[in-house]
C-alpha cells in the first residue's frame, strides 16, 4: 500500500538562502519549479534521490509560531484503494483523491497530531517521475 517517502515540504523565508543551503551545501539537486495560478513560482523541488523530494515554498511560515513544516507526502500504489482504506479505518480525508498541478494524483489526512499527511499516487508523466 505504502510505497515510500515521496517528499517532505517546508514554507521558506527566503528562497535564495534555501537553495543555496539544501542544494551548496547539502548537495541536493534541483529538479523543477511549479508555478501557481498566477503563473509566479510556487515549488521548488529539490531531488534528494530517484524519486524523493524536498518541496521548498514560497511562503511565509506561520508568525505566531514560526512554524516552516508544511506536510509529509507518502507514495502509494493506488490512490483510490489508500483513500477507500483511510475511510474503513476512520480516518476523514481533507481532501479527497484528485488530480494536482503536477499530475499525480492525491488525497490528503492528518494523524492524530493533527499533521498534515499527503497521499500520492505518481503518474509516468509528471515532472517527478521524469526529473
Amino acid at each position: 500500500m505504502i510505497k515510500g517517502i515521496g517528499h517532505v515540504a517546508y514554507n521558506v523565508q527566503d528562497m535564495e538562502k534555501a537553495l543555496k543551503f539544501y542544494c551548496g551545501v547539502l548537495g541536493f539537486e534541483k529538479a523543477f519549479t511549479l508555478c501557481g495560478e498566477d503563473g509566479k513560482p510556487w515549488i521548488e523541488y529539490l531531488k534528494i534521490m530517484d524519486g524523493q523530494f524536498l518541496e521548498l515554498f514560497y511562503h511565509q511560515p506561520n508568525p505566531a509560531d514560526n512554524t516552516t513544516y508544511s506536510h509529509l507526502c507518502l507514495t502509494v500504489d493506488d490512490i483510490q484503494e489508500v483513500a477507500e482504506h483511510m475511510r474503513k479505518n476512520g480516518v476523514p480525508l481533507d481532501v479527497e483523491p484528485k488530480q494536482g498541478r503536477d499530475t499525480n494524483w492525491q488525497c490528503w489526512v492528518r494523524d492524530p497530531d493533527g499533521n498534515r499527511i499527503e497521499l500520492m499516487q505518481m503518474m509516468p508523466t509528471s515532472p517527478q517521475s521524469k526529473a
